[in-house]
């Protein structure tokens, strides 16, 4: 079947040589020299890797035998190419043991790149077409939901695309992750690479995503997790391949990340105050509505039924109790599950002290000023058995330049009885979380002293975050 290529031309007719002699000596040298000139094209000769539409090829538009002996080596050779074009896993499942150290599972054979002008602060990503490519488009055959090792990948020149393919024209983001993009911290922390690599780019902004997690295809993307793309980068479609047939889908640009949190600190740092400032203009935030430079605005982000306080009523009139001794100071209290991207982005613009149990609410956090402070509880359990991830918003508020002023683990409930840390971790996963009056009030006191403290020397020497508004947000 045809490859459904605009791009590619039409092929000629073939006509014979004539007779005479010094006719069929030219096309025979003419048709060796080009020969030789595919053969090397075939092995990657880095001067003829561009495409075969060379301009040698174009002069002649006539009808000569010569020219049409040199369209059938052409198409010929063209032939050859794409049926050399080779389809690999797209999850390679001999490094499934520990597919996020070193050599990563989602297109395995591809070595990841820094370009010179990143430093090597950006994360390392895929481009293609690139030379690491040899000029080639990057082909996908990806459309199952439930198996990576089912899904493939392929390089191609855009001349020789494979049988059946669909060349998709524009930039391509293309995602993959090892948890999902629904999760707030999980779904930031793969978008961040992305909204890094449009604004060194000139801001260019991708016609299409194609989302996988372990290399198995999804088409949706959480719903604060798109609002914040499409904040700082754009509008996000999501591809889903359903309109392409049964064939691969090439990509005439595409940008493939496939590490999270590989990014320095320094540009980290950067990209989130452009997502901060993004998301505060796409939502109205204004100077007026952030307030008082001098005053301590804290918010306790509360969360309903999994992780959240045993008596919410107690642990408020603590924070309260302790935010009237300092001057200027005030308290909110919100639950995250009642209120839209715009209302999360306007609250925490007004935060300078968030206190919140552990959970995705508190990816929120980066929507803050810089230097602000995150307070993070736990239940029962968590310290002991919940691992590394139980860190993530401590990570995250390093990254964004915030201050992490410690955790509190509930050390009362009831234990789990097995040995084993595996059955334990849903044992005390979504428990609820008790408190310590006597602690709270002397944690937040010196929280809030600290904040005031910071916010009354901003104040006075003018440093600080920029006013809302005062400077355009890039790509703008």
């Amino acid at each position: 079947m045809s490859v459904v290529d605009p791009k590619s031309s039409s092929s000629h007719r073939t006509s014979s040589f004539p007779a005479h002699s010094t006719n069929r000596s030219v096309c025979f040298l003419a048709t060796t020299f080009i020969t030789f000139l595919l053969l090397l094209f075939l092995l990657q000769i880095e001067t003829l890797k561009s495409s075969l539409s060379w301009p040698f090829f174009q002069l002649h538009k006539d009808e000569s035998p010569c020219h049409d002996a040199t369209t059938a080596e052409l198409n010929r050779t063209r032939t050859i190419l794409r049926d050399l074009v080779t389809f690999l896993p797209l999850k390679d499942v001999r490094v499934s043991e520990n597919p996020r150290s070193g050599r990563t599972w989602f297109m395995s054979s591809m070595n990841d790149t820094f370009e010179e002008e990143e430093e090597e602060e950006d994360a390392q990503h895929l481009y293609f077409p690139s030379q690491a490519s040899n000029g080639r488009l990057l082909c996908l055959s990806a459309r199952d939901v439930s198996d990576g090792a089912k899904n493939s990948y392929a390089l191609a020149w855009s001349e020789a695309l494979p049988r059946d393919a669909t060349l998709l024209s524009g930039l391509t983001f293309i995602s993959d992750t090892y948890y999902d993009h629904g999760n707030l911290w999980h779904g930031i922390s793969a978008i961040t690479p992305f909204v890094s690599w449009h604004q060194r780019k000139q801001c260019a902004a991708p016609d299409r995503w194609v989302l996988f997690h372990r290399g198995e295809l999804r088409t949706r993307m959480g719903g604060w997790v798109r609002a914040v793309a499409e904040a700082a980068i754009g509008e996000v479609r999501i591809e889903d391949f359903r309109e392409y047939g049964n064939g691969p889908s090439c990509f005439e640009q595409a940008v493939v990340f496939r590490h999270e949190g590989a990014m320095k600190k320094t540009r980290k740092r950067q990209v989130y105050d452009m997502m901060r400032c993004k998301a505060r203009s796409r939502c109205g935030v204004t100077a007026e509505a952030v307030g008082s430079k001098a005053a301590v605005r804290m918010t306790l982000l509360l969360r309903r039924w999994s992780r959240s306080f045993k008596n919410e009523s107690a642990v408020i009139r603590i924070f309260e109790r302790e935010c009237e001794k300092v001057d200027g100071c005030t308290v909110k209290v919100a639950w995250s599950n009642k209120m839209t991207f715009c209302d999360q982005v306007k609250l925490m613009s007004e935060t300078d002290v968030v206190a919140s149990p552990h959970g995705a609410q508190l990816a929120n956090l980066f929507l803050m000023d810089r230097n602000s402070s995150i307070m993070e509880f736990y239940p029962k359990g968590w310290r002991e058995r919940a691992g590394a991830g139980q860190y993530v918003f401590r990570w995250m508020a390093d990254g964004a330049g915030m201050q992490h002023k410690g955790s509190w683990w509930d050390p009362q409930g009831e234990e789990c009885e097995s040995t084993d840390k595996t059955p334990c971790i849903p044992f005390y996963k979504n428990r609820q979380i008790g408190h310590d009056e006597v602690y709270f009030a002397g944690w937040a006191a010196k929280v809030l002293a600290e904040a005031k403290e910071h916010k009354l020397k901003e104040a006075s020497s003018g440093g600080g975050s920029p006013e809302v508004g005062s400077t355009p947000c890039p790509c703008s």
